[in-house]
């Protein structure tokens, strides 16, 4: 009978230890493939970010949400102005 506290084998012969070296090894791979990927991505400044976010605004609808940019609208035309109701009750 063996003891409860001796290393016990696989299949193939390799012993516990060595499988979890295998695991973290390939765990260590993995994260230094998705480091490498991040440090691969292109990088650009903060400023022409900023610059083409902003030209993005400028060629698409206009936003309600920002009136310093747009100027204030009229309430009827506001699709974030609350509702006004006809009565007091709603039907569902």
């Amino acid at each position: 009978m063996s003891s409860p506290y001796e290393i016990r084998t696989n299949d193939n012969g390799k012993s516990k230890k060595q499988s979890m070296a295998e695991l973290k090894l390939r765990r260590l791979t993995e994260l230094n493939q998705r480091l490498q990927e991040d440090l691969a991505r292109r990088r650009i400044p903060v400023s022409e970010a900023s610059m083409d976010l902003i030209a993005f605004t400028d060629k698409e609808p206009k936003d309600f949400m920002v009136p310093s940019r747009w100027g204030t609208i009229d309430k009827r035309d506001d699709p974030y102005a609350p509702q006004q109701q006809g009565g007091c009750c709603n039907v569902m």
